[in-house]
């Protein structure tokens, strides 16, 4: 069982990287700003904890530190996402497949609560 774990742990960083590749492929094929932060936050969120826990798997005696990472990176990597997003939003860039439905929902409470005051 002792060989089997380097090539599980070889096969999962693999699995990663492949994540890791697909994600950067996913930031030039996506058609606008939106979809390239999801394709690139969610592809390498999934790659990079697949490589850390091959990581894991290969070498045990890391697994704290290696776990440590993994939190960290759950953390910033949806974070970082959202600000993004809402950064590109602020800066009134459209989305060219979908409709804003933030900016309707924003622009429909602003006109009932200017009636509310008047």
């Amino acid at each position: 069982m002792t060989d089997l774990l380097p090539l599980i742990g070889g096969l999962i960083i693999f699995l990663g990287t492949l994540f890791l590749l697909l994600g950067g492929l996913g930031l030039f094929r996506m058609p606008d700003s939106y979809t390239r932060i999801q394709a690139g936050t969610k592809a390498t969120t999934l790659g990079t904890l697949l490589t850390l826990l091959g990581a894991a798997i290969v070498m045990p005696g890391w697994f704290i530190k290696l776990l440590l990472i993994v939190v960290f990176i759950m953390f910033t990597n949806p974070l970082s996402s959202h600000f993004l997003a809402r950064a590109a939003h602020r800066a009134k860039l459209k989305p060219e497949a979908y409709s804003d439905h933030l900016a309707d929902h924003l622009a429909a409470s602003l006109t009932s609560e200017e009636g509310e005051k008047a």
